[in-house]
């Protein structure tokens, strides 16, 4: 990519969810390899900035809380980004509300997908549509380039050295011996691995692992009840009690993480850890999958003529049955941590 003539500042806007907003960070890592002296800012929604705390390769973070005054919020947003003078503004979100802020960024470039209700006021529109092997990273650095080349640039996190004491204190109740971590729930039913299924796996990990159970706050109750159940010795329950990037930081130490397909299988790949993704209704090919070294998909193993349902989840299965997660065997996932044991001894 050509250096620009200006350093006028850039303008990414993703402010979707968690998981969204850590596959755009490879846009950031792509932006500083092609032109380092150019500042860039970022806009999420609230809640995501800590993903972005003290990002080497971000200047500043703008928030849209869409909770309280929502559209107020957005009319101030647009008013400061105009007020900012971008020279560029990529929108990595197909709904219009993004649009609005882009299509009147005053930004001479003012590049989105085509699918953006107001991308006729944008100066590049992008295709988007799903391929096989085509990941939602590379659909995303397309808005950099209409043609990228070479190795697909991965996202990244930057935990910072407080993260990673709070990690390494979290990673103490392994006592120095190897643990896993599971983050066993998804803001969708249809996405998350159900809960006996958890427990068979709990149940049937060799006994030598301590097992770190990890989400956010409203994820505390599930995982406490999951601990309950499984009535297996030395399983912690720490959701609620990490930030992301704590979290992001203790997943790089275990010998895998079991994930739905969700925001913690993002945070894996943000700071390559090893993955077991468990992809119940949804499948690969939207271009959700893990991007660690070691990353492995775990689904189920017949084809399944309902899924998937849909490309996002659903609060129930359409059909009843959830067999698209309770087809799935524990050996499967049993047969990717041996797989990963191999690694970490080769290492």
């Amino acid at each position: 990519m050509p250096q620009p003539t200006d350093a006028a500042p850039i303008l990414l806007i993703q402010t979707a969810f968690i998981g969204d907003v850590i596959l755009a960070t490879a846009l950031l890592e792509r932006l500083h390899q092609t032109e380092p002296a150019t500042p860039v800012d970022v806009l999420v929604r609230r809640g995501n900035e800590g993903l972005l705390q003290g990002h080497p390769h971000v200047r500043r973070v703008l928030i849209w809380d869409k909770k309280a005054g929502k559209y107020s919020g957005l009319w101030r947003l647009l008013q400061e980004i105009r007020a900012t003078g971008y020279g560029r503004v990529y929108n990595l979100q197909r709904f219009a509300s993004t649009g609005l802020l882009t299509a009147f960024s005053g930004a001479a470039e003012r590049v989105g997908f085509d699918k953006n209700p107001l991308s006729w006021a944008f100066t590049r529109r992008v295709p988007h549509g799903f391929a096989p092997g085509l990941h939602e990273v590379a659909r995303n650095l397309a808005l950099l380039e209409p043609q990228p080349e070479g190795p697909l640039t991965r996202p990244r996190l930057y935990p910072s050295a407080a993260d990673e004491a709070v990690a390494e204190q979290a990673a103490s109740h392994a006592a120095g011996g190897p643990y896993v971590c599971i983050a066993p729930t998804s803001v969708w039913f249809t996405k998350q691995f159900p809960r006996e299924q958890w427990v068979k796996l709990l149940r049937a990990l060799p006994a030598h692992y301590t097992v770190m159970l990890l989400g956010g706050p409203p994820d505390t109750a599930e995982c406490e009840a999951l601990l309950q159940e499984a009535q297996r010795p030395r399983v912690f329950n720490l959701s609620g009690t990490l930030s992301l990037l704590a979290s992001a930081a203790l997943m790089r130490g275990a010998v895998l993480n079991f994930v739905n397909d969700s925001a913690p299988m993002h945070l894996a790949s943000a700071v390559d850890a090893p993955t077991c993704a468990v992809f119940c209704s949804t499948v690969p090919y939207f271009g959700f999958g893990p991007l660690s070294s070691f990353a492995r998909i775990v689904e189920l193993p017949e084809e399944l003529a309902c899924r998937p349902c849909g490309l996002h989840g659903y609060r129930k299965c359409p059909l009843g049955h959830f067999h698209c997660a309770h087809g799935i065997r524990t050996s499967q996932l049993l047969a990717v941590l041996a797989e990963a044991e191999q690694r970490a001894v080769l290492k």
